[in-house]
C-alpha cells in the first residue's frame, strides 16, 4: 500500500524505556528470580535429599534376627505374608494396582505396584509372598521368586526434582535475560514482538524442555547437567541462524504490504479502534463491509455500532508497538493500521487475517466519497 507524504512515522527512539517496557522488565525480573530460587531449592535441597535416601536404601542390609522388628530402622526387614486381595486403581495415566498382604500375626498392609494384576498372574489372592520393609514402608515384594519393587522404591526419586529444577532454572534465566536485554532493546526497537526477544526466549524454552527430560535417560544429576551443557552450543547455533534471518527481514521500514480485500458483505470479527485524542479503544469487535467500518461491543455486529468518520484515511500497516495506547495481542498475530482523521492519529488493531477486509472497507468508503463529490 503506497505511503503518502504525510505518513505517520515510527515514534522517536529515546534513551529511556517506555513505561510499559519498564513494567514488563520489572515483572520479568521478579518472575525470573522466583523461578531461579525455586530451582535452587529443588536442586540443592530436594534432589540432594532424594539422593541421600537412595544411597541409604542401596547400602541397607538385612536386619539382625534378634531385631525389634518395628520396621523403622535403616535395615531391611523381610517377613512372610500372603496376598489378601488386589485392587486396580482407575483414573491414572500410569496403570498401577493396590496389593493387600496379611502377615502371620494377622496384620494387613497395603502397598502399590506398577502395572495391573492381569500383568502378574501370580499376584492372586492366597498366594504366598515375602515383603521387605525399610524405614516403615514396603519397598519391594517377592512373588514366586520374582522381585517387584513398589512405588515406595526410593531409587530414581531424585529425577523428578532434578528435572523440575533444571527446567525452572533455565526458564527463570530466560526471564532474567529478557529483563536485562529489554533495557537495551527498548532503545533500538518499539516493536512488541522483536527478534531480539523472541529468539532468546525460543532458545531458552528449548533448553528448558531439554532440562525437563535430561535426568530420565541419564543415571545421575551430573550426567543430566552435562547433557544440558552439551545442548547449549546446538541451541545457540540454531538461534544464531534464526537471528540472522529475522534481522534481515525486520531491517529498515517495518511497513507491511497487504492487498485490500473488498468484503462482499458485512463481517464481524475481533478488533479495536483507538483514537489518539482519547487514548482509549472502542468496541472489541469490528464490522467491515462495502462502504462501512464500525466498532461495536456486540459480537454479532448488529447493535451498538460506532461507524468511523468518513474522513478516516489509512496510512500504513505495521506491527504493534509498546507505545501504542491500547494493545490487543490476538495470539501474537495482531497488526495495526495507522490512520489519520483531520490531523488526529487513529489506530485500527485486529488479527492479521482480518486486516485486508479493514483495508477493503476503507477503500470502498473512499470511493463513495469521490462519487458524492
Amino acid at each position: 500500500m503506497p505511503r503518502p507524504h504525510n505518513a505517520l512515522v515510527t515514534p522517536a527512539k529515546t534513551d529511556r524505556p517506555h513505561p510499559r517496557i519498564r513494567t514488563a522488565i520489572r515483572s520479568a525480573a521478579v518472575f525470573g528470580a522466583l523461578c531461579v530460587l525455586a530451582a535452587a531449592w529443588l536442586l540443592l535441597v530436594s534432589t540432594r535429599g532424594a539422593l541421600d535416601e537412595e544411597r541409604a536404601f542401596r547400602a541397607a542390609v538385612g536386619c539382625a534376627a534378634d531385631g525389634d522388628g518395628d520396621g523403622d530402622d535403616d535395615c531391611l526387614r523381610t517377613v512372610a505374608a500372603r496376598i489378601d486381595r488386589t485392587e486396580r486403581e482407575t483414573g491414572r495415566k500410569t496403570p498401577r494396582y493396590r496389593l493387600y498382604v496379611v502377615e502371620a500375626d494377622g496384620t494387613t498392609h497395603r502397598t502399590h505396584l506398577k502395572g495391573s494384576p492381569q500383568d502378574h498372574p501370580v499376584a492372586r489372592a492366597g498366594a504366598g509372598v515375602e515383603v521387605t520393609y525399610w524405614r516403615g514402608r514396603i519397598r519391594y515384594v517377592d512373588i514366586a521368586s520374582v522381585r517387584r519393587y513398589t512405588t515406595a522404591d526410593p531409587r530414581g526419586d531424585y529425577k523428578i526434582f532434578c528435572a523440575a529444577g533444571l527446567a525452572l532454572g533455565v526458564y527463570g534465566t530466560v526471564f532474567l535475560w529478557c529483563g536485562f536485554w529489554s533495557t537495551k532493546v527498548s532503545h533500538a526497537s518499539v516493536r512488541m514482538n522483536t527478534w531480539q526477544i523472541g529468539v532468546p526466549v525460543s532458545g531458552g524454552l528449548g533448553l528448558a524442555a531439554i532440562g525437563a527430560v535430561a535426568p530420565f535417560p541419564t543415571d545421575s544429576p551430573g550426567a543430566a547437567f552435562r547433557l544440558v551443557a552439551l545442548s547449549v552450543p546446538v541451541v545457540v547455533a540454531v538461534c544464531s541462524v534464526a537471528a540472522l534471518i529475522l534481522r534481515r527481514r525486520q531491517r529498515g521500514d517495518d511497513t507491511i504490504a497487504l492487498t485490500p480485500s473488498v468484503p462482499d458483505r458485512e463481517r464481524c470479527f475481533p478488533g479495536l479502534i483507538v483514537s489518539e485524542a482519547s487514548h482509549t479503544g472502542t468496541g472489541g469487535y469490528l464490522v467491515a463491509g462495502p462502504g462501512v467500518l464500525a466498532s461495536t461491543v456486540d459480537p454479532t455486529g448488529a447493535s451498538f455500532r460506532h461507524e468511523v468518520s468518513p474522513g478516516l484515511t489509512p496510512i500504513r500497516v505495521r506491527p504493534p508497538y509498546w507505545t501504542d495506547p491500547v494493545r490487543a495481542d490476538y495470539g501474537g498475530r495482531s497488526l495495526v493500521l495507522e490512520c489519520e482523521d483531520e490531523g488526529v492519529r487513529v489506530l485500527v488493531v485486529t488479527h492479521r487475517k482480518h486486516m485486508p477486509r479493514v483495508l477493503g472497507a476503507l477503500q470502498t468508503m473512499g470511493r463513495e466519497r469521490k462519487v458524492r463529490r
